[in-house]
């Protein structure tokens, strides 16, 4: 049996006495009465929810799976889901971040984010049954009409409906201006759909009443690509005037995918068959109000990852405290036992030490993202909120990315510390593997949100927001580069913000004789501003761990040393991906197709 233990230390770390949380987000409105004591009191009870109710699922929901009625088409997930989704719906979790004026508590994004990553630690495959459904609610918060808002929200704040995005299709990923489902117009003004998406988590399930499926489609005569999707709302249920649940839809589950990882969430093949839909947002401008739906799920990814991370690091840390196997090469650590602890031998502390500062720097990352959010939602300043917007749009795709590579490193590792027993499901780690996977893959393959940040979010405005986010690291570089406590911290910080600058102009350069050039060099462009990102968040709480030091508190020694272990043995790791981004696109494309 796994266990999990919730971070708050580390949470509270991180938001009060790094990032100084509460006082940014009193500077908005809407947040002036937050206060330490009220965010403190949430990650609690969130953390007693994920361990207490949702771990003990994990391991026998992976076991069990869904299983599917061919008959009906009902999704049935494992025993005690529903149970948990209505001691959730119970507790008010739902509504934690959502508008006030739709039944929700308006708490800021940043409290929700961070219970997110305690329900994916204790059991990701349950936390993806409500986590789509937040980002439903924000894809029709922005842009419904007062009708659909009226409708569908309030029951999405409470939970009591859960939602879905429906966009991929057999022949096309991540390419959705290739999809094929159609959408009738109706006399009534809505529409009949009809298609097949694959791949939809949480597309059918018994743990609420409706689902509210937002789905992509192109009008009959609408434009081919991308210009011409627009974006639907297709309930399981029709829906009457007076909010009662009405015929079921054509719409339905036609089978499970039997995936790696992630048994326990049903991850659904869907047909369309003339279902009723209606339109959200303006005609053929679907990608547009879906993207506010993948942006939070591709925020919700990364959050993924960081809670395997730090759940696997956990169990792995625990094992090796406990498993006595050979002798330390440097003599006995523990005479009185046949053998020493593997927690003795340097390559096992070196996986630990790992996947450890992989957890830290991106939970850092993560807070900092989700204030930054709250500020481009709640702020009543426009420049605030045009920064923050472009902030949070440059740091997206590393989120995503960079945390999910992060993920399978360091769960892969974690796996390792248990040795043969690393490969049984009982024990939990193999599972944490298999989940991670996935992560990398869906919601934008990491290769895809490399071409979106080299290509979109830094080479698309000649580097602005990337300067934008280079000169907060320059200015804290200049702050501390005399104090000499920080050297080890600050000097290869400045060393590689230089870097990226050099690379990221000569990239440039290429890419305007051949854009090819750019996804040669993506992949390898990302994790080194990744680990640009991760150095500034780890110089950062370095500095506030070496201030308190002196209290005695040993979580600033173990801060101080996960920090000195990152910059010493995984930032290095820059030196070569800086030289692979380098080395372009003869290597790539030199051979002959026919030669593969």
């Amino acid at each position: 049996m796994t266990q999990y233990q919730p971070p708050l230390r580390d949470m509270q770390f991180v938001m009060h006495e790094v990032l100084n949380v509460v006082d940014e987000l009193k500077q908005c409105p809407k947040h002036a009465e937050l206060d330490a004591d009220m965010i403190n009191a949430v990650l609690e009870e969130g953390g007693k929810f994920a361990a207490e109710v949702l771990l003990p699922l994990n391991l026998s929901g992976d076991a069990e799976g869904c299983v599917l009625d061919k008959t009906t088409h009902e999704v049935t997930p494992p025993q005690g889901f529903k149970a948990a989704y209505a001691k959730y719906v119970e507790g008010g979790w739902p509504a934690m971040g959502c508008d006030p004026e739709y039944g929700g508590q308006g708490l800021p994004v940043v409290l929700n984010q961070s219970l997110y990553e305690m329900m994916n630690s204790a059991n990701q495959a349950w936390t993806m049954y409500p986590g789509l459904s937040h980002g439903a609610y924000e894809a029709l918060h922005a842009h419904g009409t007062a009708e659909q808002k009226a409708t569908y929200l309030p029951r999405l704040t409470s939970g009591e409906w859960t939602g879905t995005m429906c966009l991929t299709e057999a022949h096309c990923g991540t390419d959705l201006g290739l999809l094929r489902s159609k959408a009738e117009p109706q006399a009534d003004g809505n529409y009949k759909i009809t298609g097949n998406k694959i791949f939809i988590s949480a597309g059918e399930h018994d743990m609420v009443e409706n689902i509210v499926h937002l789905v992509l489609a192109r009008i009959s005569g609408a434009p081919e690509g991308s210009k011409g999707i627009s974006l639907f709302i297709v309930p399981k249920f029709l829906v009457n005037v007076d909010g009662t649940l009405g015929a079921r839809n054509g719409i339905f589950c036609s089978g499970l995918e039997h995936k790696m990882g992630i048994h326990a969430n049903s991850t659904c093949q869907m047909v369309l068959d003339g279902a009723v839909g209606s339109l959200v947002g303006a005609l053929n401008k679907g990608l547009a109000a879906m993207f506010v739906m993948m942006n939070a799920a591709r925020l919700g990814v990364g959050n993924q990852s960081l809670g395997l991370t730090e759940v696997a690091y956990q169990n792995a840390a625990a094992y090796a405290k406990d498993r006595i196997q050979m002798r330390s090469l440097s003599g006995p650590k523990a005479p009185d036992k046949p053998a020493d602890p593997i927690i003795v031998h340097p390559d096992v502390r070196k996986m630990l030490l790992t996947a450890r500062a992989y957890a830290e720097g991106g939970r850092a990352l993560s807070i900092h993202v989700a204030v930054t959010l709250d500020k481009f939602l709640s702020s009543d300043d426009e420049d605030t909120r045009k920064e923050a917007f472009d902030e949070v749009a440059l740091l997206t795709p590393i989120i995503k990315a960079f945390i999910t590579d992060n993920a399978w490193i360091a769960t892969s590792h974690c796996m390792q510390v248990f040795g043969g027993h690393g490969f049984i499901h009982d024990w939990g780690m193999e599972q944490f593997v298999r989940d991670s996977r996935i992560n990398m893959i869906y919601e934008g393959t990491n290769t895809i949100q490399s071409l979106d940040l080299l290509g979109r979010k830094v080479l698309g405005d000649n580097g602005a927001k990337l300067r934008k986010f280079g000169a907060r690291i320059a200015a804290f570089v200049e702050e501390e580069g005399t104090d000499e406590a920080m050297q080890e911290f600050i000097n290869p910080l400045a060393e590689l913000g230089d870097k990226v600058t050099k690379l990221t102009t000569e990239i440039g350069m290429k890419a305007f004789r051949n854009p090819d050039e750019v996804g040669a060099a993506a992949v390898d462009y990302l994790r080194v501003v990744g680990h640009l990102t991760f150095a500034y968040f780890w110089a950062r709480m370095a500095k506030v761990a070496l201030a308190k030091q002196g209290s005695g508190d040993p979580f600033y020694k173990a801060k101080l040393a996960t920090a000195r272990f990152y910059f010493a043995k995984l930032l290095p790791e820059t030196a070569a991906l800086i030289r692979t981004a380098r080395a372009g696109l003869p290597a790539l494309m030199e051979m002959d197709e026919a030669l593969f």
